[in-house]
């Protein structure tokens, strides 16, 4: 069985992570909050606590010490790089901090010291700026957790909130590069990625997965784009021979309501917008990111370091508190134990 506890990362500490990982431990009885440990400095936490008005116990431990002192203490894993950082001031020598607390994370996870890894918001141009050479947060952690693997990862992002569940095929490209790069192959292996995972850590027996047409009505029969029929179409069928059931490609302007939404476990969309808009408009504060693929279980909240704020103690940690509660209950399914 995996533990309980989750390892939660700082994320950019000039950003609202570490506020939020404060208002969470602060709000953990009213929100049925699982325990977890937090990633990153004491003095800093303490300096933005005091800033803030907020009296947070907090606690230096180990991972092994970290569950038992939850309930009284929020309980911190001190990195050995730590700057101080200054609300809102985004700064590359943070980076080192934010990157260890990452690769931290993920060893806490891959030895069983924690259930699952939730990570706070990082700002890439600040990695950037210190040499990171990764796409992003997502890739990082994919080539962290394929070393020494023989396969390459290939992880899926999903939007996930108790209203709807989303997966954009392609993602971070602009949308005149869309029609080129989304190919049968890439929807399939993307809903097999998806539909694995849901079967695996959400405790779905047979995932329905709905797949939106690329062009408007789904190519209205080829007068609108050809792309629906050559290519999404058939992804269904291959998606139904390896028996997942997946049905599409629909209209993505009536894919959305709640009288559909009842007939499908997870939306594919073809592109970036096409899946978050939706989930977005319905649950824009307590949406959850969930990488799918990897060998664990990490979740994130659906919302940026949001610099503009931070500091403030007005950030919301609704986002944060659903990525917590829905990291606890995919660590559950997959250890088979009630969540």
């Amino acid at each position: 069985m995996a533990p309980r506890l989750l390892a939660l990362t700082q994320g950019d500490p000039a950003g609202i992570g570490p506020e939020l990982a404060l208002a969470a431990w602060r709000q953990r009885e009213e929100r049925a909050l699982p325990p977890f440990a937090y990633l990153g400095s004491i003095a800093g936490l303490a300096g933005l606590a005091e800033r803030l008005g907020q009296a947070v116990p907090l606690r230096g431990v180990g991972w092994d010490e970290a569950e038992a002192c939850f309930p009284a203490a929020l309980p911190v894993i001190e990195l050995a790089h730590h700057t101080p950082a200054r609300p809102g001031i985004p700064d590359p020598g943070n980076a080192a901090g934010v990157i260890e607390a990452i690769e931290r994370g993920v060893e806490a996870v891959e030895t069983g010291r924690a259930g699952a890894l939730v990570t706070n918001p990082i700002a890439k141009s600040v990695l950037y700026a210190a040499g990171f050479r990764h796409p992003g947060h997502t890739e990082f952690l994919a080539e962290l957790a394929g070393r020494g693997r023989a396969a390459t990862l290939r992880p899926v992002m999903m939007i996930w909130s108790e209203e709807l569940a989303v997966v954009p095929v392609t993602i971070h490209i602009p949308l005149a590069a869309v029609p080129e790069q989304l190919t049968t192959e890439l929807i399939v292996e993307t809903g097999r990625i998806a539909a694995a995972d849901l079967r695996r850590r959400f405790g779905i027996s047979r995932p329905r997965l709905a797949l939106c047409g690329l062009n408007p009505h789904a190519g209205e029969g080829g007068a609108l784009g050809r792309e629906d029929a050559a290519v999404v179409a058939p992804a269904v069928e291959r998606l139904r021979a390896l028996g997942i059931e997946a049905s599409g490609p629909y209209p993505a302007d009536t894919l959305f309501h709640a009288r559909a939404r009842a007939g499908y476990d997870l939306a594919l969309g073809m592109y970036h917008d096409q899946a978050l808009i939706p989930i977005k408009t319905i649950a824009f504060d307590d949406g959850v990111n969930v990488t799918l693929g990897l060998p664990f279980i990490r979740t994130s909240p659906d919302h940026g370091t949001a610099f503009d704020i931070a500091g403030r103690g007005i950030a919301r940690p609704d986002s944060l508190c659903a990525a917590l509660r829905l990291a606890a209950r995919m660590a559950a399914a997959e250890s088979g134990a009630a969540p």
